[in-house]
């Protein structure tokens, strides 16, 4: 009898028909509360990684957003027949110059205001003591606020600005790894067309990730480049309008910040705000700031941010939240990658997993209405 048993059973294996207290047991499923706890720990893990080595991964981001930029006019050159050696070194010449020029404006721009406040050290004189009279005259204040006034003069202003001139330069003093880096990658990205035809046959959504990110940065920047166009021409009238001195200088500075979204205008407000007040008082740079402000506000405030949202899919609310956290994270640089590198993480943290792209529509901007329902005949 125990023979026959046996003999059966064996049957049973060979047949896929065994009872089911002779198949394995499942293993015991994860919960839900463990891995999203092990996800919040990786997270604190790597970004916190991500801020000890700040000063090298952010010019390293920042030449792959370069390079990921510039890759099409590679592309390109090559299809018109171009030796691959002559498309790439037109590419980094390309973009070498545009770094300098921009950061070369950027230095500029401190510089020249620096060089400027000695010649408006009576008018700061006047002004300090005006406002030392009006908060007397308020009766309020006391002596720790005379302090603060007295201490308001050129030379003060001189040093907080050298050492914003300082900041910049420690930026630019991983140029010379920038320049590497990204003169390596335009070098690979040649040839990285053929090399993601050949990775999407095993592994086609990270490919379609990377391509999305691609799309997504190019879109950013030509949106935040004729935005910044429109912005810059816009503030040179109303700095010439003014009398101001340097408005083109300035109106430069509104372009070049116009790529830190949603606070870049109050950067680029400062200058001409200062020099505002030095030529004609309180009065001028009120003026300044407001009409700044309406037109800064207006534009890279409100209409940008829901054009760049509705080009690479990122809601108002998560961009503003991606400058916060990403210059958190990296410094100064940080603000200026903010919206690419969302775009990188939700590539491949969201659009690579099918599991996780019903966050997508959360991420992003417009309306993301369900489609309706089929009907038909053959719906039942």
């Amino acid at each position: 009898m125990a023979r026959s048993g046996r003999a059966a059973r064996f049957r049973g294996r060979l047949n896929g028909t065994a009872p089911r207290a002779a198949l394995a047991p499942a293993p015991p499923a994860v919960p839900r509360g463990a891995v999203v706890l092990l996800g919040m720990a990786g997270a604190v893990v790597t970004i916190g990684g991500m801020r000890v080595v700040a000063g090298f991964l952010a010019p390293l981001l920042l030449a792959l957003m370069l390079a990921v930029t510039v890759s099409p006019l590679t592309t390109w050159l090559r299809g018109l027949g171009t030796p691959t050696w002559l498309a790439t070194t037109a590419t980094v010449t390309t973009v070498y110059l545009l770094l300098f020029l921009l950061g070369g404006a950027l230095v500029l721009s401190v510089a020249r205001l620096i060089d400027l406040l000695p010649a408006y050290a009576d008018e700061l004189a006047s002004l300090r003591g005006d406002l030392t009279g009006a908060v007397e005259a308020l009766g309020g204040g006391g002596q720790s606020v005379r302090d603060l006034i007295a201490t308001v003069e050129p030379g003060t202003i001189e040093s907080v600005l050298a050492d914003v001139l300082g900041t910049v330069a420690g930026v630019a003093s991983n140029s010379i790894f920038l320049l590497a880096v990204l003169l390596f990658m335009c070098l690979d990205a040649a040839h990285l067309p053929d090399r993601l035809e050949v990775a999407q046959r095993e592994r086609p959504q990270v490919v379609g990730a990377l391509r999305s990110f691609a799309q997504g940065t190019r879109r950013y920047l030509l949106v935040s480049t004729i935005f910044g166009l429109i912005v810059a021409v816009i503030d040179t009238g109303v700095l010439w309008a003014l009398g101001i001195p340097l408005p083109l200088l300035w109106g430069l500075l509104s372009f070049i910040t116009n790529y830190i979204p949603n606070i870049g205008f109050v950067i680029g407000l400062i200058p001409p705000a200062l020099l505002g007040l030095f030529e004609g008082g309180p009065d001028l740079m009120l003026s300044v700031i407001v009409l700044y402000s309406v037109v800064n506000f207006v534009i890279q405030s409100i209409i940008q941010p829901k054009v760049v949202g509705d080009a690479v899919g990122l809601s108002t609310t998560v961009s503003f939240l991606s400058l916060v956290f990403w210059a958190w994270v990296l410094g100064p640089l940080g603000a200026l990658l903010a919206i690419p590198l969302s775009l990188l993480a939700k590539g491949l943290l969201v659009d690579v997993d099918p599991a996780t792209r019903w966050i997508a529509p959360l991420l992003s901007g417009g309306s993301t209405a369900p489609a309706a329902p089929r009907s038909g005949p053959g719906r039942r």
